[in-house]
């Protein structure tokens, strides 16, 4: 019901926001538009529901108990980052059009479309910036970023991966790719001096993902900006046996909450892939700009 309160909302957009099943908020919403309490309109295939308007038995009543309620719960404050993230979102039509061409891509062949041609298309695009990547590993990336962009940083915590990545970049002549030691929460890269930072399958593995977003911002140029990938928060255990990790995902509202506390602005965070095989790892696209 509070969340009804700002705008009406279709149940995959509830769903989004409160991690619930399906069924079980249809089955609520039924409920409530049983007692009056919500409206629905079909749109398409979606139906979206909004506060009741009637006064029959005092619904107006029940509807402002229900909503001062809610803000005892501990899932208020996070249920509302998240409501704030779809209704964003709802705004950004180019986003939802690259999510129907992306739903397309894998079912339709064509002779030589790959997303591996598509990313090559996309890295000629780059401008010419300095880059930092934060958590780079081996260097996968920043070795692609630095045959476009003027300069890349690649930060690391582990003094051999970071031997081995620059070793690889002298022997592939990359010169305008530096790599450096460090961790992510004190990135050793100059305050206001790099116009990206990106954070790819990185931030699980940072002993305070919080703090790090924290630096990542104290690093960027005016109007820079952050890209994360990460993944979503999952339920499989053996994660941090098999790789390391320290966090099992994150959720999209602990991204955006951290991206607003850091001081980031203009920010988006959206699912944008998710794996066929089990235990279906997802993954999270969250960006932002240095005011």
């Amino acid at each position: 019901m509070a969340l009804l309160e700002r705008d009406e909302l279709s149940v995959h957009e509830l769903q989004e926001v409160t991690r619930l099943g399906q069924s079980r908020i249809s089955t609520h919403l039924g409920l409530l538009q049983e007692a009056g309490m919500v409206q629905s309109r079909r749109e398409g295939k979606r139906t979206f529901y909004k506060l009741g308007s009637g006064d029959e038995g005092g619904v107006s009543e029940f509807i402002r108990l229900a909503i001062r309620g809610a803000c005892e719960l501990p899932e208020h404050s996070h249920d509302q980052i998240n409501l704030k993230r779809i209704l964003a979102r709802r705004e950004e039509q180019a986003q939802v059009y690259f999510n129907q061409v992306a739903g397309r891509f894998d079912r339709v062949y064509g002779p030589g479309r790959s997303w591996q041609a598509f990313g090559h298309l996309l890295l000629r695009m780059l401008p010419h910036v300095v880059v930092a990547d934060l958590g780079a590993g081996e260097g996968l990336l920043a070795e692609l970023l630095a045959r476009r962009a003027r300069r890349v940083i690649a930060v690391d915590n582990s003094e051999k991966i970071v031997e081995f990545g620059a070793a690889k970049a002298l022997r592939n002549g990359l010169k305008n790719l530096e790599f450096r030691l460090g961790n992510l929460q004190h990135p050793p890269i100059e305050p206001n001096s790099v116009d990206v930072v990106i954070l790819s399958q990185a931030l699980h593995h940072a002993e305070n993902p919080a703090a790090a977003l924290v630096a990542a911002h104290g690093i960027l140029k005016k109007e820079g900006q952050i890209l994360i990938l990460d993944l979503l928060k999952h339920q499989f255990g053996r994660a941090e046996e098999l790789y390391g990790d320290r966090w099992p995902g994150f959720t999209e509202g602990d991204l955006h909450h951290w991206l607003e506390q850091a001081g980031f602005k203009k920010i988006e965070v959206s699912i944008v892939a998710r794996e066929d095989q089990p235990p279906h790892f997802q993954t999270i696209l969250a960006s932002g700009e240095k005011g």
